[in-house]
Parts: structure tokens; C-alpha cells; sequence
């Protein structure tokens, strides 16, 4: 299947921050994997000067989903700290978007649409196809394609550049076929037809 970047697409890279990344505080199993091929992404977006959106957590250090206030995860993304910053290894342009996500205590947000402005960013410079990848495959990748799917938005899939954590067995496979389910399109980077 061939897939271009037409003038409507962006491209959105979700929470690729040190805290994700092995050696963070919450690291997804390979998750340097990505860096690579989102910087491929980056630069066939920036060379046909397309948006490039950033999401990242962007916590308090109360927040509700550390262990201490009645979440699952450890303490990750504290704003501010080494853990929030993107991986150094991540190139981005120097015209980012960035989005942060779940930056009150009380309010959970996988998805790098809910509770920001990207939804409104993106139609505003009239963005009708979007390209996802990042981290992590099962969490806030999956709820932002499916938000973006919901928003309507025809939603790529990167699949060469999305890592998950796996809490259990075979939880990214089942996200990525539930994305897919709900209309998400599969693609490598092997599929971008270039004019």
C-alpha cells in the first residue's frame, strides 16, 4: 500500500522523552528503538514543510497515576525534570509543535488530544491526515489514533516506529488491532510514495 504526505498531513511523534526510554524512570522495552525511524518521518515532513507535532506527559509530581496517589505507574515525565525532556537523540525542528498531556494532578491523559489544544491546532491549519508514532504502542499511542480517528481524521499508523510496555503478554498486538479495526492504516516507511 501507498501512502502520501499530501499538503494536509501532520505528523505527530507521541511522548518519545527520556522517562520512556531505557534507563528512565518508566522505560518501554526498546523503546530507543523509535528514534531512528521517527527521525526519518521528521525529515520527509520538514522537507515538504509539513507539521511536525511533540506530545509528552507533563505531570506534577502529585499526579494520579505515580503508586503514591492510587495509579499504576512509578513517578515519570515530572515537569520540568530530565525525565519530561525529549530523547537528545530525537531530531526535531526547530518549529515543533509540542503538546503537553496530563498536566493537572487529578486528570489522567493517554491520549495527546484530551484536555489540550492539538485538536484544534490541527484544524486550524486545515490537517485532514495524520501520522502517529512514538511510545508507548498499548497506552498513549493507542488513545491518541483512536482520538484521532474518532475526530475524524484519516490516521496512519506508523508501525516501524511504535514500541509498547506490554504490562501484559501481547498487549500491543491487541492495540495495534484494535487501531487498526477502527481504521487506522498500517503503514512502514517503505509505503510513503514520494512525488
Amino acid at each position: 500500500m501507498k501512502i502520501s504526505i499530501t499538503k494536509r498531513s501532520a505528523l505527530i511523534i507521541v511522548d518519545v522523552q527520556n522517562d520512556f526510554i531505557p534507563g528512565g524512570a518508566l522505560p518501554v522495552p526498546d523503546g530507543d528503538k523509535v528514534i531512528e525511524p521517527l527521525n526519518k518521518y521528521i525529515k520527509l515532513f520538514t522537507d515538504l514543510r509539513r507539521i511536525v507535532v511533540a506530545t509528552r506527559d507533563w505531570h506534577p509530581p502529585n499526579h494520579m497515576s505515580f503508586k503514591e496517589y492510587g495509579g499504576i505507574w512509578p513517578p515519570h515525565c515530572i515537569q520540568n525534570s530530565w525525565g519530561a525532556e525529549f530523547h537528545p537523540d530525537l531530531h526535531l525542528p526547530k518549529n515543533i509543535i509540542i503538546i503537553n498531556k496530563a498536566t493537572e494532578h487529578d486528570k489522567e491523559a493517554y491520549s495527546g488530544f484530551e484536555g489540550t489544544a492539538l485538536h484544534q491546532i490541527l484544524k486550524n491549519n486545515g490537517v485532514k491526515r495524520v501520522f502517529i508514532g512514538g511510545l508507548a504502542t498499548d497506552y498513549c499511542v493507542k488513545n491518541t489514533v483512536l482520538d484521532a480517528l474518532k475526530l475524524g481524521y484519516e490516521t496512519i499508523l506508523l508501525l516501524d516506529a511504535i514500541k509498547g510496555v506490554d504490562v501484559n503478554e501481547g498487549d500491543s498486538e491487541k492495540a495495534i488491532e484494535e487501531m487498526i479495526t477502527e481504521g487506522a492504516i498500517g503503514i512502514t516507511i517503505e509505503d510513503i510514495y514520494m512525488i
